[in-house]
């Protein structure tokens, strides 16, 4: 199988890369990034020598670009590439996010569709859902009206809907998963598990908005790439799945673990302003992937959290260039 994966230099997209690689000996990887301040070859650099894997730098917004490398022949197509920093979404302005989450999205299906290809998975999130009660025990489903609150949820709404449009309208064999708060090894600083780890290893502030009750479901990023394993080859075309971990922790419950993890006192949390927008609670019924692609997480919170710090604790200069790239690109985010 010849796979055409954009955003593969990110988080998540570079383990998917790095599973794929692994279980599918046959398989074929060209990995489309445009290398945004996020996306880090780093995360790849194990695979420059792998002739079953391609690095072509480009945008999925880029209607030329995106045609002339898929018009080489791919059998699928694995969407992560998006604009992803909520705060970023609300204080640097929403442009960029709808570019890349929604009209690269659209790009992106309608090469699809030009070139018959066999599959198309569209890598979304749990927050295009909105948010819950606090101590309401529902959870997001598939058929969960659309309700984001911020702009990068939003963006990222706006390209799942236009799949939806496209499996409609066009019949385009795409599938969407929605997926819960993703943790472990290559994620960028600025998200909050990493962030916290950076800050309370150096005996910094680690800052919690507002009271630190909001709750997230957090999802280790190996059982994340099985189930988009799953959506890839046995997905139903025009389905949406939700991919959640089962773990519902509040910030505050996050940044105390990560403390004591590192050996650190609690007096290093602070309460800080909340952010506009800030939704109160995520929580995802896995339950259609499970029954209908056999999909279960396999892995222990407690365990992968621990792994997950250490591997941040052992890898200072990946942390290290990954933050001088960050200033580089956007001296206002250092």
């Amino acid at each position: 199988m010849k796979l055409f994966i954009t955003g593969g230099a990110g988080f998540i997209g570079s383990n998917f890369i790095k599973h794929i690689l692994q279980k599918y000996p046959e398989y074929q990887v060209t990995n489309f990034d445009k290398l945004t301040y996020a996306g880090n070859l780093d995360n790849l650099a194990d695979l420059e020598n792998n002739t079953r894997y391609k690095f072509i730098k480009g945008d999925v917004a880029d209607e030329k670009q995106v045609n002339e490398v898929l018009s080489q022949g791919f059998d699928a197509v694995v969407n992560f590439a998006a604009e992803t920093h909520v705060d970023r979404s609300i204080h640097a302005g929403a442009r960029d996010f709808v570019l890349t989450n929604t009209l690269g999205v659209q790009t992106i299906l309608d090469a699809v569709r030009k070139y018959e290809i066999k599959k198309m998975v569209q890598i979304s999130t749990d927050e295009v859902y909105g948010s819950l009660e606090l101590e309401a025990k529902d959870q997001f489903t598939e058929s969960t009206p659309f309700q984001p609150n911020v702009p990068y949820a939003a963006a990222k709404a706006g390209g799942d809907l236009m799949c939806r449009a496209a499996f409609n309208t066009y019949k385009v064999p795409v599938v969407v998963s929605h997926c819960s708060n993703n943790y472990g090894p290559y994620q960028f600083p600025e998200k909050l598990i990493p962030f916290f780890i950076f800050k309370a290893s150096k005996d910094e502030s680690v800052p919690l908005y507002g009271d630190g009750k909001n709750v997230r479901d957090w999802l280790y990023v190996l059982d994340h790439c099985e189930a988009i394993d799953l959506m890839l080859h046995k997905g139903v075309a025009g389905e949406v799945y939700n991919i959640g971990g089962n773990n519902e922790k509040s910030n505050l419950e996050i940044a105390k673990i990560i403390l004591q993890e590192l050996g650190k006192p609690e007096s290093l949390i602070t309460f800080v302003a909340d952010r506009p927008g800030h939704d109160r609670r995520y929580a995802i019924d896995a339950s259609k992937i499970s029954r209908e692609l056999g999909w279960k997480p396999k892995y222990n919170f407690e365990s992968a959290i621990h792994e997950t710090i250490e591997w941040y604790m052992k890898n200072q200069d990946w942390v290290k260039r990954i933050e001088e790239r960050k200033a580089q690109f956007n001296p206002h985010l250092s």
